[in-house]
């Protein structure tokens, strides 16, 4: 519920996870009012028959709209929120090379990158216990994303995008996943500019 009682957009989602912040950080970016409901990816809750009911697929992040509508996928999300929003590019080409962003994130970034962090976060591997075929796909990721913001201050266009924040989610926590970002100067600056542009605190 908001200040006047009104019921709001509810999101499902881990804090631990990117692809649930991205949800939570194009909300506050404009200024969506939304009801978190935090659900540990670990505890079952999301295979449960009620979740299951919201979402077939048992993933977060989920959205329930006041009608009942539920919607899944971060990237799908996303989009739906920043309709009409400076996020997306009004120039269809930069809004074609800002969803070619989104699918790279999800198929070639996030599978490598979020996986390793799983892995070494959440269930205590070791750095070394990386599959080193995740490791290999995560360091061509970010070597790609180095070259790219070589003369760039943001992945499409000139100001902050839906690709940025999709990118961002889980490259600012490359090093829980055993990636070392010291030597990607380029990615760190970018971090930064994006960091300071959706207004995140200092952790």
């Amino acid at each position: 519920m908001d200040s006047h009682g009104d019921i709001v957009m509810k999101i499902y989602g881990d804090l631990r996870s990117g692809n649930c912040l991205k949800v939570r950080y194009v909300c506050d970016y404009l200024g969506i009012p939304y009801e978190w409901e935090n659900i540990d990816v670990l505890s079952g809750r999301t295979k449960s028959g009620a979740f299951l009911k919201l979402n077939p697929a048992g993933q977060v992040p989920l959205i329930e709209l006041p009608d009942g509508s539920c919607l899944s996928q971060s990237n799908a999300i996303m989009r739906y929120l920043a309709k009409d929003s400076p996020l997306i590019p009004k120039d269809t080409w930069l809004t074609a090379k800002m969803d070619e962003w989104l699918f790279w994130e999800q198929y070639s970034h996030e599978t490598a990158i979020a996986v390793c962090r799983f892995h070494m976060l959440l269930l205590g591997k070791q750095r070394n216990e990386r599959d080193p075929a995740l490791v290999t796909k995560g360091e061509s990721a970010l070597n790609i994303m180095e070259v790219h913001l070589r003369d760039k201050n943001w992945l499409v266009g000139n100001h902050l995008t839906l690709a940025d924040i999709a990118l961002y989610a889980y490259t600012q926590f490359a090093d829980e996943g055993g990636f070392d970002l010291m030597a990607k100067p380029n990615i760190r600056a970018w971090l930064r500019r994006v960091k300071k542009t959706l207004k995140q605190p200092d952790s």
